[in-house]
């Protein structure tokens, strides 16, 4: 233990007296934060929605089957419950619900109007706000359909034909702004660049200066030194993620629904994850040129696959699948969850677990391939 206590004294001391490090670590993640949420754009398809049926009619599944060959939604769930549709997008399993009432066709032809009830998942406000305007673009069009079939009956007058109605909500971000979803998800992409790219060179600058080689002669195990190598950029994470918060909260109004405590052990969680990928790319460089390019070789397909700035669901299912051994794109979803939902520790179990199991691997793998002589 003293062991480690005189490996963190050593480290912390290294990493204060760069007064250039901690500047870009501490200055350049608020100064981007506060400027890239401004600076975002998405493109958004395979919407998942739930439609509730309690009409079961012609004209109710000539609507439902209009909406899925779009080629905009999947359909993920049919039922007469709107509380068991509701339940799929409190569980992220559809981002929309369509209520058709009973007697849609029956009223429709006796009153020649009704009206549909759509239930939109606002936690993604791009997502929500064009799988909204698509599906109200769908309905207009069905609903030009059938007065101009009532209209060729020659049995009323093309005035007199059904029109059909939509009232929507939109669950979680009702307002629907769109900072309350980017800004967590830009939080973390400056957190990953952080533990990743320092810890590597960290690691890489005592190999190039040799200083590296006086602490490989001496009987230090190599976890031990592994771990007095996490722990300072274990706090400076900790550090610059709460500083994120507080810059959310002062320039963009975020408030997060959920517990600090969930998001903070999942931050922890995270960082080992992703502060064991910093450890193994140092294993694997030679001079900070080549742990820069490894890094930026990561970071680069972190942000754009990740789900912090194109929706995961839009990939195809390979993609899909990568995307499940990145530690990033499970506490994006996380961070959104938490903020936005108030979701549980009971919520976010898969991705805590992932993110563990990712990093246990990441970490055994950087200890296995580090080599020292003692």
């Amino acid at each position: 233990m003293k062991t480690l206590i005189f490996l963190l004294e050593k480290e912390f001391r290294q990493i204060l007296r760069n007064k250039g490090i901690v500047r870009m670590l501490i200055i350049a993640p608020v100064i981007q934060l506060i400027l890239l949420p401004l600076a975002a754009d998405y493109s958004v398809k395979n919407i998942s929605i739930a439609v509730v049926d309690n009409d079961h009619s012609t004209a109710s599944q000539r609507l439902i089957g209009k909406i899925t060959s779009s080629g905009y939604f999947k359909l993920t769930g049919y039922t007469g419950s709107y509380k068991a549709a509701l339940s799929m997008v409190e569980q992220d399993r559809a981002d929309l619900v369509l209520q058709i009432p009973a007697h849609f066709e029956r009223d429709l032809v006796r009153e020649n109007t009704q009206k549909l009830y759509v239930a939109i998942n606002a936690i993604e406000g791009t997502k929500a706000n064009l799988g909204g305007a698509y599906l109200s673009s769908i309905v207009q069009d069905y609903n030009q359909e059938i007065r101009q079939d009532w209209h060729t009956s020659a049995t009323v007058s093309i005035q007199d034909a059904p029109q059909i109605s939509i009232a929507s909500s939109n669950w979680y971000n009702p307002f629907m702004n769109f900072h309350l979803y980017i800004v967590p998800a830009i939080l973390v992409t400056l957190v990953t660049a952080m533990a990743s790219m320092q810890t590597a060179f960290n690691i890489v600058q005592e190999k190039e200066s040799g200083t590296i080689e006086q602490i490989n002669v001496t009987p230090i195990k190599k976890y031990i030194f592994i771990t007095g190598k996490m722990i300072p950029f274990l706090v400076l994470g900790i550090i610059i993620f709460s500083l994120g918060l507080l810059v959310g909260w002062i320039f963009y109004g975020i408030v997060p629904v959920g517990n600090l405590g969930v998001m903070y052990l999942s931050l922890v969680d995270y960082l080992f994850a992703m502060l064991g990928l910093g450890l193994l790319l140092a294993t694997y460089s030679g001079t900070q040129m080549q742990a820069m390019s490894l890094s930026f070789f990561f970071i680069n397909i972190f942000n754009m696959m990740s789900g912090a700035f194109t929706a995961v669901d839009s990939m195809p299912g390979w993609a899909q699948a990568i995307v499940q051994t990145f530690p990033p794109s499970h506490f994006i979803k996380i961070m959104r969850m938490v903020v936005l939902k108030g979701s549980g520790l009971s919520d976010i179990t898969y991705e805590l677990g992932a993110m563990f199991v990712i990093g246990l691997v990441l970490n055994t793998w950087a200890i296995l391939n580090y080599r020292k002589t003692a």
